[in-house]
């Protein structure tokens, strides 16, 4: 995920793939404010990552998963959260 200052015009960008379409990456853009210290931006832009689930799409895309695969984990998934669900809703 190349992290570029653009030009000395306060733009960072993350390019980031989505998960259905990975052959085109949507540029994530964040102002630099004035005087706002670099750290503080790149804070900014980590969640607006974490926000529209990039990282988790990119990490899960690292490697194939085979379809039966992927159907047992979301199962797996929707069963703790029925299990949680029925826990706590006495």
């Amino acid at each position: 995920m190349p992290l570029t200052e653009q030009r000395g015009w306060g733009f960072l960008t993350a390019f980031s793939r989505f998960r259905n379409d990975l052959s085109t990456s949507m540029p994530i853009e964040i102002k630099i404010r004035k005087n706002e210290p670099i750290d503080r931006a790149i804070r900014r832009m980590k969640k607006k990552l974490d926000r529209e689930n990039i990282i988790k799409g990119v990490r899960a895309n690292r490697y194939y998963e085979k379809p039966c695969e992927r159907r047992r984990r979301k199962n797996k998934v929707q069963a703790f959260t029925q299990m949680l669900r029925r826990r706590y809703a006495e």
